[in-house]
């Protein structure tokens, strides 16, 4: 069984929070789509939260706007197929129950989904693929932010969310779009 990892997707990354990310809206429809797709079809998802340490700065503070699901996102009320878990690390699998989670539910292969791409989403992705897991991510519904490094420059989020994905497919990680996400049949790249 597939089930989908939403990961982070957080008001922290929204163009008011303190973390925006280029291409978020897009993002989080395309989640908002996977979703959909995996509640029509009964599978299911874990819903990811992160939440800093106290002393890791401003952002993502518990109990703060930042660290809430985008409106609309996150567990459904009484839906045994929907779980919510917090981490406090990049990886969904450290320190949550997750994987326990997921193999109660003889999940086999894993969609992910979410922020930021270089981090939280490759990280959890090479977890999931250390647990055996067959991964997938849909590439449109993921973002990152711009990174620079000195003596190594600089890369716009596009960049930083495509050299990710470039690691992840390496390793093996599927990357799967839902077809309505380019009716013209030629991917984004």
């Amino acid at each position: 069984m597939r089930a989908l990892i939403v990961v982070d997707a957080q008001n922290e990354f929204s163009p008011q929070g303190l973390m925006p990310v280029p291409g978020h809206a897009e993002a989080i429809a395309a989640i908002g789509r996977r979703v959909e797709e995996a509640r029509a079809e009964g599978r299911p998802i874990a819903w990811i939260r992160h939440h800093n340490r106290p002393g890791e700065g401003s952002r993502f503070l518990p109990g703060t706007w930042g660290t809430e699901f985008t409106p609309g996102f996150g567990p459904r009320p009484g839906a045994d197929s929907e779980a919510e878990f917090v981490k406090e690390v990049y990886g969904a699998f450290t320190g949550t129950g997750v994987g326990a989670w997921l193999s109660a539910r003889e999940v086999s292969e894993v969609l992910i989904t979410g922020f930021l791409t270089h981090m939280c989403v490759s990280t959890t992705a090479r977890e999931a693929l250390m647990l055996d897991l067959d991964v997938a991510i849909d590439p449109d519904a993921t973002a990152s932010e711009p990174l620079e490094g000195p003596g190594l420059g600089a890369l716009s989020g596009e960049e930083a969310r495509r050299a990710a994905l470039l690691h992840l497919a390496d390793m093996g990680v599927e990357l799967t779009r839902l077809p309505s996400a380019h009716p013209d049949g030629v991917p984004a790249a």
